[in-house]
């Protein structure tokens, strides 16, 4: 049986747009209360937009803690949140996901676009590398990845991926399933990561 293990910062990643589905915005909302609730410090994108700007805000008004991390250029594009105390402006997006994975514990795949696609492949794919062992967790809400989910599938389908490796990538429903599979140690040990 898997040991408890203390979890301080967990990296969110979702959309800098609000999506479709109202089951969306309250999923971001509950990430933000959870994260707050257990003392568990969020680190994202930086926006205040979308997605992005729900979980800070519901974060930040639950009273936690908040590190955002945003390249520059996208400064009005996704608008910086002021209201995060460690805002971390960064030249590029490789730089932004670096240092989201050193800071964070876990990483949750909240509802999101291209920009979310990307950190997730990324993640999980230096995961696969085994480069961490960190846990990373699709929170699929009203089935908003089942797209992705098959994808992932497919490439194991077409041999161009180990079930193993696709194994690296967990789905649930719901935060608490999220938060309950965060704080479960990993079975492998990560690999100190100096540079990327």
């Amino acid at each position: 049986m898997d040991m408890p293990v203390s979890v301080k910062a967990v990296a969110v990643f979702c959309g800098s747009r609000l999506g479709n589905n109202p089951l969306y915005k309250q999923v971001a909302q509950k990430a933000g209360q959870v994260l707050a609730q257990k003392n568990i410090r969020l680190v994202y994108g930086g926006g205040a937009q979308g997605l992005m700007g729900v979980v800070a805000d519901a974060t930040l008004q639950a009273g936690g803690q908040v590190t955002g991390v945003i390249p520059h250029f996208l400064h009005k594009r996704e608008v910086m949140h002021e209201g995060v105390a460690e805002l971390i402006v960064v030249d590029s997006m490789h730089v932004r996901k670096q240092i989201m994975f050193s800071r964070a514990d876990a990483f949750w795949i909240l509802p999101g676009g291209f920009g979310t696609f990307d950190e997730m492949m990324e993640i999980l794919t230096w995961k696969q590398l085994q480069q961490h062992a960190k846990p990373i967790i699709i929170v699929n809400t009203a089935g908003w990845a089942d797209q992705v989910i098959a994808m992932l599938d497919a490439a194991v389908t077409q041999g161009f991926a180990t079930a193993s490796a696709r194994g690296k990538i967990e789905i649930v429903s719901d935060i608490e399933t999220a938060l309950k599979h965060s704080e479960t140690e990993p079975k492998t040990q990560p690999v100190s990561i100096e540079q990327f």
